[in-house]
Order: C-alpha cells, then sequence, then structure tokens
C-alpha cells in the first residue's frame, strides 16, 4: 500500500477559521497517524481576493497549532502552465472542447430547461462543433451523458450522482484561467496526494473531480467528507457562535493543545474519551472514526477543556504560552524556572492565558496598593505586632520550604491565640494585593525570603500610617 498523502489547500482570502482549521488538523493526524505526508498549498488564482497578509497569517496560525508540513507550500498561482498542459491534454483526447456560448445564451438555455422540467445545465450547443481556440472561448469538459458517478466517501459510504445531471462543466474560463475543479485535481494528481479529507460543502464537486480522473486516467484517490460545525442553535457556525480566527483564541489565551483537542472531538470520536493529548490524537486518530452528523461548536465546553489543559500540561510547556500576555503587561518575564515556579501555583485556578497573567502579575511586581475590601476588613491594627512576629520568625526560618514556614504561622498563632485565617489573609494581601491568590505557603516559597520579608514589612507600615491617620 502507498503511504499516505493528504493536503490542506486554504485560500488566502481570510483567516483561519474554525472549520477550516478542523479540517487541517484531520488531514495533518491521519497523515501522521498513517506514518504518511501532509502537503499545504495555497489556491490563490482569485487575485483580486487573495493577499499576502492573509497567507502570512495562515502560516502563523498553524504553526501556533503546531500543525507542520513535510511538502509546500505550493502556490497555484505560480502552476498555471501546468493546469493549461492538462488541459490541452483533455482536450486532445477528446473529453474537453471549446465553447463559445455567451453567458446570456447559457442561461437561456437554464431557463428553457427549467420551464420543462429538465437539467438546468449547459446543453451541449458546442459539445461537438470541434472549435479552435479563440480569445474569449471556454473550456467545457465533455462529461459523460448516460450512467451514474459514484463517489466512495469514506464517511458517508457511497453516494451516487446520475451524470446526467453534471452538465459539461467549465475547466477554463475565457480568460484562460483554470476553474477549481481542473486546478485542484491537477495539484492532487501532481503532488500524489491520495487521500482527500474535507468539508461536506465539496461534495457537489466531487462527482465533477472523480470524471476528470478518470479522463485523464489516473486512480480517483480515497475521499472523505466531514460534516460542517454548528452554532448552538445548529444553524451554520458563524462569528456570533465564536467562530473567529485561530489566532483569535490564541490572543484570548487559549493554549494550542486544547483547541486541537476540542476541534478533533468536533465530529471525531475514540469510545467515550474527551480529553487527548497531541500525542494520543496522533496514535489514535483515524478516519473511519469520523461521524456522519454535525458537530456542535460549545464555547463553554471548550474553555473546561482548556482550563483541564492547562492542568495537566507541564510548565515547561505552558511557560512560552504565558510570557506573551505577561510582556503585554509590562513585565518581562523569562523562560526559566521561576516562571515554572509560578505557574505552578496558577495552573489549577487559570482557565485561559489571560487569566493566569493577570494572577501572575504580583510576582514579579510588589503590589502598589491593596484591596480596598481586603484593607478594611484584614488590616486591623491589632494585627500589626502579630504581623511584625511573623516577620521575625520568617527571617529565622530555614530552609524556606512549607513545612518550616507552617511552624513558624503556628507559632505566631499560638502566640496571639489567632486562628490561621486571621493572619493568613492579611499576609495573602500584603503579599498580592489582593484577596484572591494561591496558597499562603506556596507564594512564599516562590517569592523567597527577602521579597517576603520586604512586602510584609510595607504592609506593616501601611497599617500603622493608618491607625496614625485615624488617630
Amino acid at each position: 500500500m502507498d503511504p499516505i498523502v493528504t493536503r490542506f489547500p486554504p485560500s488566502p482570502t481570510g483567516y483561519l477559521h474554525i472549520g477550516g482549521a478542523r479540517t487541517a488538523l484531520f488531514n495533518w493526524l491521519y497523515a501522521r497517524h498513517r506514518g504518511g505526508s501532509f502537503i499545504l498549498r495555497f489556491e490563490d488564482t482569485d487575485a483580486e481576493r487573495s493577499t499576502q497578509q492573509h497567507v502570512d497569517a495562515i502560516f502563523e496560525a498553524l504553526r501556533w497549532l503546531g500543525i507542520d508540513w513535510d511538502e509546500g507550500p505550493y502556490y497555484q498561482s505560480a502552476r498555471l502552465d501546468i493546469y493549461k498542459q492538462y488541459i490541452q491534454q483533455l482536450i486532445d483526447t477528446g473529453n474537453a472542447y471549446y465553447c463559445t456560448c455567451s453567458k446570456e445564451e447559457v442561461e437561456e438555455m437554464r431557463r428553457k430547461a427549467r420551464e420543462t422540467g429538465g437539467n438546468p445545465g449547459y446543453d451541449g450547443t458546442c459539445r461537438e462543433k470541434n472549435l479552435p481556440p479563440q480569445p474569449g472561448a471556454v473550456v467545457r469538459f465533455k462529461s459523460p451523458r448516460m450512467g451514474n458517478t459514484v463517489v466512495g466517501d469514506k464517511i458517508r459510504g457511497n453516494i451516487v450522482f446520475p451524470n446526467a445531471e453534471l452538465d459539461d462543466f467549465i475547466i477554463q474560463r475565457g480568460d484562460g484561467m483554470p476553474i477549481y475543479n481542473l486546478a485542484v485535481v491537477v495539484d492532487d494528481i501532481t503532488m500524489g496526494v491520495n487521500t482527500i479529507i474535507r468539508g461536506d460543502d465539496h461534495i457537489s464537486n466531487t462527482p465533477k473531480q472523480i470524471l476528470l480522473y478518470r479522463a485523464l486516467e489516473v486512480q480517483v484517490p480515497d475521499f472523505g467528507h466531514v460534516p460542517m460545525v454548528l452554532g448552538h442553535d445548529k444553524a451554520r457556525l458563524s462569528k456570533r457562535h465564536g467562530a473567529m480566527s485561530v489566532t483569535a483564541y490564541r490572543d484570548m489565551g487559549y493554549y494550542p493543545d486544547a483547541l486541537l483537542n476540542y476541534l478533533v472531538r468536533l465530529g471525531w470520536s475514540h469510545g467515550d474519551q474527551e480529553f487527548f493529548t497531541r500525542e494520543e490524537l496522533i496514535e489514535k486518530f483515524d478516519i473511519t472514526h469520523i461521524g456522519r452528523s454535525a458537530g456542535v461548536f460549545n464555547p463553554e465546553k471548550l474553555l473546561a477543556l482548556n482550563a483541564e489543559h492547562i492542568r495537566n500540561a507541564a510548565e515547561k510547556d505552558l511557560g512560552p504560552h504565558l510570557i506573551p500576555f505577561l510582556r503585554q503587561r509590562g513585565i518581562a518575564a523569562e523562560d526559566n524556572q521561576y516562571l515554572y515556579r509560578v505557574i505552578q501555583t496558577l495552573k489549577p485556578r487559570s482557565k485561559t492565558f489571560v487569566e493566569m497573567a493577570d494572577g501572575a502579575e504580583f510576582y514579579f511586581r510588589p503590589p502598589e496598593t491593596y484591596e480596598e475590601k481586603g484593607v478594611k476588613k484584614f488590616f486591623k491594627p491589632g494585627l500589626i505586632e502579630p504581623l511584625r512576629q511573623l516577620t521575625k520568625a520568617l527571617e529565622k526560618t530555614g530552609p524556606f520550604e512549607e513545612k518550616q514556614l507552617e511552624a513558624a504561622f503556628t507559632q505566631v498563632m499560638e502566640d496571639y491565640d489567632l486562628k490561621f485565617g486571621k493572619i493568613a489573609q492579611p499576609v495573602r494581601l500584603a503579599l498580592s494585593g489582593k484577596t484572591v491568590s494561591p496558597g499562603i505557603f506556596e507564594m512564599i516559597e516562590v517569592l523567597g525570603r527577602e521579597e517576603t520579608l520586604a512586602r510584609l514589612n510595607r504592609a506593616i507600615s501601611f497599617m500603622a500610617e493608618q491607625v496614625s491617620a485615624e488617630a
């Protein structure tokens, strides 16, 4: 059996969105699972709408997702001579012909066919005229009039199309530009693509493409048409459902492995398992487990899965994704052990990297202010002396680890007859500036002795100034 060769052919007329990313992912996973090749090419023959900006944005999205390619990128705009060779081959073998019928004439054909209940397609006026090439003439494929074309779909089973309904479709426009169905078939032939996984909106193109493969006497690849992704209201996925570009999810603080996991599960299953690492997806993915029903995009489930992936990921894997969000906050964090220790304390309580960056700020710069409600509730005059005693105890504590830190707290609590919360909450506020933070001992261990003592002493001075002001 030949090695599996799949491809992803985006049109650079916009950004990479959720549906396109899922298609790319299915093809990439199948190639990786089967030890095959994954090709990237750009269908950029729409010169008016295709831009380098969108090409770059698609590269950026794929790289962030971790979807790499073995061949390419190829650009259809650079392959026009190849398409013309294949079009000429079809003409020479009698499988295509020049047509000079105007758009108005073709529309009149369709109108008459609709009135008589016939197939509203091209009626074959130029089919047997053997016209020479001439300005403005299109090239049409000579479709068989009888029989059926069967799409052996790996997901949906056999889909039968009567050839009489396909008409003689155009493969080259009057300006000499190849039509999509011709270009994509030539691309797949010349690149050795033998497995095509794509959205079910392409089903109507597939029988035409199969006819082209047969006319060119080339083996037809395997096809699998993936059901579309719907919004929660079962309408086609749009921005109002959360169908933003892939990089928008990156900018909202999503973890690429979580987005991959979620996109795969929109249509594919492996038993009851919901959480998959990237390695597990490659190991388990198979085209035969893609379902026939549409997936429903649920932003809440994606967010929950993102939180789960963050909790389960290694700190060193999360670091590079957190750093850009810290830099947005003016924090020049480095990918080092200190950052990993910070992340370790924040993983259980962060749904996104935005939340993690918000929670991490105090680790990199002392609080300039304290939450007002926390000041009123926890910075009580009667706690000044216990906090002073705690700073003295922490100065002598060693090593600066949870067991020893807990002993220092316990001693102060016993000396002043305080419960843990009474001393822990003002310490939390002193260290983070907030009333909610990671665990007290976790924070102290990460901040270290010098920084912890500096922040406690600053808070004590703040409390003393408050007492003086009130007096």
